[in-house]
């Protein structure tokens, strides 16, 4: 399948079927991303792959950080309010999201139960932490985040989905201590992966794309 075939069937997965993906697989996706270009080739991620007991041992540790209300403390700045057509593109992700599982907007309830689904890695069986040395700041998130897109196109060429969620970021704390991380190491964010449920609700959510006069300019 060509990246571009690729590209457009692909989307964001939310539910996931019991099973793992071979750890040879797993080895020659890895060692293919290996190859996602960097700035001055500095190669700044640091890739956690979490399974089995380690990945329910920290989704518990989530669970129990978010019932306590504590305020997420990420690595990185994820202070910046979206605003304008930024904030109505965010409004219709959400509303595309709620509206396949019939979540009424009223029910704030049901959407923070929906939004805690982030830190149980939607039941996927493998889970990433995108990490980085914390001084490399935007220049190293730059290098993550098309380490992270080349990283999710060679898995949908395996058949295998994902994923990204910031969310993962937002509580550092227990992943540095469970993966016993060193301090000056920041974790980004994170993606959830495997094979999709195909019968699943939420995994018929789609979004829209600006279209290429708003998005692109051409100059010559």
């Amino acid at each position: 399948m060509s990246i571009e075939a690729i590209l457009k069937e692909r989307h964001s997965v939310r539910a996931f079927i019991d099973k793992p993906v071979p750890i040879e697989t797993l080895k020659n996706i890895f060692s293919s991303a290996q190859l996602s270009p960097s700035n001055c080739n500095v190669q700044p991620w640091q890739t956690c792959v979490v399974s089995g007991q380690t990945k329910e041992q920290l989704q518990s540790k989530f669970i129990e950080i978010l019932m306590s209300g504590a305020v997420p403390n990420p690595d990185f700045n994820w202070a910046a309010q979206y605003a304008g057509i930024h904030r109505e593109r965010q409004f219709g992700s959400a509303n595309a999201l709620y509206s396949s599982v019939a979540i009424a907007r009223e029910d704030k309830k049901a959407r923070q139960m929906a939004m805690v689904r982030n830190w149980q890695f939607f039941d996927a069986p493998h889970a990433i932490f995108f990490t980085m040395d914390k001084y490399l700041d935007i220049m190293g998130a730059v290098d993550l985040g098309i380490y992270a897109q080349t990283l999710s196109l060679i898995m949908a060429e395996h058949g295998i989905s994902n994923c990204m969620q910031g969310a993962l970021g937002q509580f550092p704390d227990p992943v540095r201590k469970i993966l016993n991380l060193p301090d000056e190491r920041g974790i980004l964010f994170g993606m959830s992966f495997g094979y999709a449920d195909e019968s699943a609700a939420v995994n018929k959510t789609r979004t829209d794309r600006e279209t290429l006069d708003n998005a692109v300019a051409f100059f010559s």
